[in-house]
């Protein structure tokens, strides 16, 4: 992308050129939201112009080497703007101390803290690794954190072992929090929160999670993919990991829907084979008509988006901005029928973008997916103001200008 460019249309003030060092608790080869999320950040900060190194277990690099000694295995990204290192372990004692020893040569640092409790090891409560971070920030260095997640939630109900977890994950986010000069939240529902953890007047704002799958556009092999699935017929896409709350709204789906609509079902993404066979083994009328491409790479799962008609894409607490999957379907301007729930932001109903239905209407999320795989002019519209929506408020380039605009 051409972020200079970009930056002079929209008027945006730029810091001077920053080394930033990113910590994170995943990063490529490992998958992951978080590890993708990460990677686009830094190459789009590296393709800006800054220097970029990354900071991540070394476990996840695989043929990364002996990166103990030197915290370093290995370079990628933008012309060598972006430098991969790899820590000796989870972020623990000996990782903080490379971090320690290779920060203090760093000028013009800034550290960008990629925070998800339970990414950081030791069980999901490395109380030392935040110890160091609140260490570090508040003057010493310049600290900015992006909350993908803040805490395990607290549950009357749940093991006395689940709710201590919940409090110690509250305690690492104020520490975490408390050492930030600038913070970031996934969802604007965690703003509150986070807000009432950092110290007064440190700016808290919205940073969406963009599409981690690039738009490919290669029409020939979607048109291919969707007469080999669809067979002339309607073509309804699915993109997920097919967790138990999704196989559950799936289950509740799926059947009603055939039962309303001649479509033909499209599972993507890991164990979407799986799912596909017990759906079509528990329920005889999907049968032949739900299929599913199983784990893709980006690029594959981007011409197999392309060739769906519309994406049914509900989630359990509703359709937020941090739900990447449903950016994928936005950034390739498909048609997108979701859920709305608690942490659903109200600029989905307010552009019009996605049809959107109640969490617990599995009944009502077939009718509308039925009602919009039979409209060709509906779909054509929703089509293009998903790109509307995608192009106006989540697309990397915003998030780079965020990053690299004062608070």
């Amino acid at each position: 992308m051409a972020y200079e460019a970009a930056f002079d249309a929209v008027g945006v003030e730029r810091l001077a050129l920053m080394q930033w060092h990113i910590l994170t608790g995943e990063y490529p080869p490992r998958p992951g939201g978080v590890s993708d999320y990460t990677r686009m950040v830094a190459e789009g900060l590296a393709a800006a112009g800054d220097e970029v190194v990354v900071w991540a277990p070394q476990g996840q690099a695989g043929q990364a080497g002996q990166a103990g000694q030197a915290g370093q295995a290995g370079q990628a990204g933008q012309a060598g703007r972006v430098t991969v290192r790899w820590l000796p372990d989870q972020f623990g004692p000996r990782s903080l101390y490379i971090l320690s020893r290779e920060l203090r040569s760093s000028e013009r640092r800034r550290l960008l803290v990629q925070y998800v409790p339970h990414a950081f090891g030791w069980k999901a409560a490395n109380l030392p690794f935040c110890l160091w971070l609140r260490s570090r920030g508040r003057g010493r260095e310049s600290v900015w954190v992006m909350f993908h997640e803040v805490a395990f939630p607290f549950d009357r109900d749940a093991p006395l072992r689940l709710n201590g977890l919940a409090a110690t994950h509250r305690l690492m986010a104020r520490l975490v929090a408390g050492a930030a000069e600038r913070a970031f939240v996934s969802i604007p529902a965690w703003r509150a929160g986070v807000e009432s953890l950092t110290p007064r007047g440190t700016p808290v704002e919205w940073l969406p999670v963009p599409s981690g799958i690039p738009f490919v556009g290669d029409e020939r092999a979607s048109a291919a993919i969707h007469s080999r699935y669809a067979n002339g017929h309607a073509l309804v896409g699915h993109f997920g990991t097919y967790g138990r709350h999704m196989r559950h709204l799936l289950t509740e789906c799926l059947p009603a829907l055939a039962a309303r609509c001649d479509c033909r079902l499209l599972l993507l993404g890991r164990d979407s084979e799986t799912v596909a066979t017990e759906l079509a083994a528990g329920f005889p009328a999907l049968n032949g008509r739900v299929h599913g491409a199983g784990a893709l790479g980006p690029d594959d799962v981007s011409r197999h988006v392309s060739a769906c008609d519309v994406m049914l894409q509900p989630y359990p607490d509703g359709i937020s901005s941090r739900r990447t999957s449903a950016m994928a379907a936005l950034s390739h301007a498909r048609p997108v029928v979701t859920t709305s729930g608690p942490l659903t932001e109200d600029v989905w109903e307010a552009s019009g973008a996605a049809v959107l239905v109640p969490v617990a209407d599995a009944t009502g999320l077939a009718e509308a997916t039925a009602a919009l795989a039979t409209n060709p002019e509906r779909r054509a519209r929703l089509a293009e103001q998903a790109r509307t929506l995608y192009r106006t408020h989540f697309d990397l380039l915003h998030t780079i200008a965020t990053l690299r605009s004062t608070p």
